[in-house]
């Protein structure tokens, strides 16, 4: 029982550690969505369980040797997220206002969630190689309520007046702005960034 609860726990601490900066892409894509109609909210769902359950079944493939992942290459996914802010900063107009849709559809919130967490694949693969069956699949278990747990509590957050308000006075440039702050995080933190620019 004991050990049952330890691995519990220690599945919890790890999805919520590594998927903590889910939370703002998630409640930036509820606001859009309440906001300017896209992505819908099922998208959203369905989007985060597609880019989670791709990075987990990576991480398992990692494990279990068919996988090697080129470290730090899979920097270059926060190219993704970076050109998405880009793109929805270059298609604003000052006479537009509203929100823009810097995601549109659950491929979309599928391919940020995969650029915004290639990182777990580090973390998830040694875990999952040191577990065993029963242990993995718990895990996998703990992480699909989780899933829906950060989906729930950013909607809450991307349903809240101020959140809205604030989005709705400066959302036209914000939003942009949070997915090319991502792009950036991922391009710098993962390395790649000065790999590229010979400075790594």
């Amino acid at each position: 029982m004991a050990d049952q609860v330890g691995i519990l726990a220690s599945a919890v601490a790890i999805f919520a550690g590594t998927n903590i900066d889910d939370i703002v892409v998630l409640t930036v894509l509820f606001v859009t969505s309440r906001t300017a109609g896209r992505p819908r909210t099922w998208q959203i769902v369905v989007g985060q369980y597609g880019g989670i359950g791709v990075l987990v079944a990576a991480s398992l493939a990692g494990a279990a040797g068919l996988l090697v992942v080129p470290d730090p290459w899979t920097g270059l996914l926060g190219l993704l997220p970076l050109a998405l802010g880009v793109r929805a900063l270059l298609r604003r107009t000052d006479d537009d206002p509203d929100t823009p849709k810097v995601v549109t559809g659950a491929l979309g919130v599928a391919g940020v969630t995969i650029a915004n967490g290639a990182d777990n694949i580090a973390v998830y693969v040694p875990v999952f190689r040191a577990l065993g069956p029963a242990e993995v699949g718990t895990y996998l278990l703990v992480f699909v309520g989780l899933i829906a747990l950060w989906c729930a509590a950013a909607a809450w957050l991307g349903g809240h007046r101020r959140v809205i308000r604030l989005v709705g006075r400066v959302g036209h440039w914000l939003v942009p702005v949070v997915f090319i702050g991502i792009g950036l995080v991922i391009l710098v933190g993962s390395g790649v960034l000065g790999r590229l620019t010979g400075l790594g």
